[in-house]
């Protein structure tokens, strides 16, 4: 953190090389309300002072663990002296965070039931169709469609009405997939771990994406605890 002064002016080119920014985000910041207003010269320069550098930290150490909208609306709120409502905004990051947490917790409880043994053969007959299957998971059908153009799911089609039939097996990829996109991975990144899963492969092949997302998890918990600390030097200024 700067030694500065309180009093002390600075310019924009200040704030911006501290962080490696240019001197327009700055004033793009300011502009969008993440720091307060900047004083003017009588030449009409803007001038900041600590507090300004004091907010700028704050939003640069919120946006890794909340996002650059988030962070954003969080800085915002606190500039307007709503600052409940920039509480309200970080526990809501914070309960996504737990609910994340608690979707990898059941992509892996579903990972340990899937034995290849379990898998039903193409065979066996279809239990459920896109538009239920869809509902089951709080999706639409056509991103059961946009799975399947993926290879994510492979229904196969009723041979007398064309529909797609979903086995036990389909419907066990779908869920999979549903939770992996909920973890942040792209579809292409997705298919090949199915694909392994269905060729009986073994669940290896989802150790590597399962140990990266705890990873990913645990990083954005530490960044809300820094952007935390951050923001809360940034209320104390404020308020002194």
């Amino acid at each position: 953190m700067s030694s500065m002064s309180p009093g002390e002016r600075l310019r924009p080119v200040d704030l911006a090389r501290e962080h490696g920014l240019s001197t327009q985000a700055i004033r793009n910041y300011e502009q969008a309300g993440i720091l307060p207003s900047a004083g003017r010269t009588p030449h009409g320069y803007r001038t900041y002072t600590s507090l300004h550098a004091q907010a700028l930290r704050a939003f640069i150490a919120l946006v890794p663990g909340h996002g650059h909208q988030t962070a954003t609306s969080i800085m915002q709120a606190v500039n307007r002296d709503a600052v409940e409502e920039a509480l309200r905004l970080i526990d809501e990051s914070h309960a996504q965070l737990l609910d994340d947490r608690r979707t990898l917790l059941a992509v892996e409880r579903a990972l340990r039931d899937l034995e290849p043994s379990a898998v039903p053969g193409p065979s066996e007959p279809g239990v459920t169709f896109i538009g239920p299957l869809a509902g089951k998971l709080g999706i639409r059908p056509a991103t059961l469609r946009k799975w399947e153009h993926a290879g994510l799911v492979q229904p196969r089609r009723d041979p007398q009405t064309g529909y797609r039939v979903y086995t036990a097996a389909d419907v066990r990829d779908a869920q999979l997939a549903h939770q992996l996109r909920r973890g942040g991975y792209l579809l292409e990144q997705i298919a090949p771990l199915l694909a392994q899963v269905r060729a009986a492969g073994g669940l290896a092949p989802l150790a590597t994406a399962l140990r990266d997302w705890h990873g990913r998890l645990s990083a954005r918990g530490r960044a809300m605890l820094t952007g935390a600390a951050e923001l809360d030097a940034y209320l104390s200024r404020r308020s002194a």
